[in-house]
């Protein structure tokens, strides 16, 4: 499925052009590496391509008080290539209609690969949010490109509940290797390491396979990127 008609069938047809003409902030690298698009994972498009997301770690770093962080825009003070990014929760139970009222955290690294609320940064909770699903199962979240560390892919943790607060899923997103290579490798106003020291495939997490986690992502480097991905649940 192309992403427009991802968009569309989520009543996002006009999120491309607002995403894109919101990333231009102070916030976006000066390098233009030109228009990037990627085809993420199609799952949860229909009932007949509706495997239930992975269940994957919450990482060493998980949101301590996720309850306190209900937010859209989650950069706080963090520098960064601007992302927006849109989830859409579908219900494998009822033929991945989308699923209304769930509950979602994200939580990802900054641009140096650091996680908020743990080691330096005990005090603050920075690229952490919760959003509630309407009724086309969407959340949206205001944030920046993740960085990277040592040992694992970029990435991006997922926590799904359902109404009631019973958790459904801990998952986490995966990136395009090119997109990644795009990033790293040209916007080091912010990004400063370089390329990634580990793929999809050699990651921890992802190398048992990453086909239902992987984003699509639209943009540069100039104007920003926007992310689209479907999580499917038991609910």
């Amino acid at each position: 499925m192309k992403r427009i008609e991802f968009l569309k069938s989520l009543g996002l047809g006009l999120l491309t052009s607002t995403a894109v003409a919101a990333c231009a902030s102070t916030d976006t690298a000066t390098p233009d590496a030109g228009s990037t698009t990627t085809t993420g994972s199609t799952n949860g498009s229909s009932a007949s391509d509706c495997t239930t997301t992975p269940a994957e770690t919450a990482g060493p770093f998980p949101t301590k008080s996720p309850s306190g962080l209900v937010k859209n825009d989650i950069r706080s003070d963090r520098s960064g290539l601007m992302m927006t990014t849109a989830i859409a929760i579908k219900n494998k139970n009822a033929s991945c209609a989308a699923l209304k009222d769930a509950i979602v955290d994200i939580w990802h690294c900054d641009a140096d690969g650091s996680y908020s609320e743990y080691a330096n940064y005990t005090s603050v909770s920075f690229l952490r949010g919760r959003q509630t699903t309407d009724a086309n199962g969407l959340v949206t979240f205001t944030s920046i490109f993740p960085g990277w560390y040592g040992g694992r892919a970029p990435h991006i943790h997922v926590h799904v509940y359902n109404a009631s607060g019973k958790s459904l899923l801990v998952t986490q997103i995966a990136f395009p290797k090119t997109v990644c290579d795009t990033v790293y490798g040209t916007a080091n106003t912010f990004y400063k390491k370089g390329l990634q020291d580990t793929t999809n495939e050699r990651d921890n997490v992802f190398r048992d396979g990453f086909a239902t986690e992987m984003a699509a992502l639209t943009g540069s480097v100039k104007d920003g990127y926007a992310l689209t991905h479907t999580i499917v649940v038991n609910a």
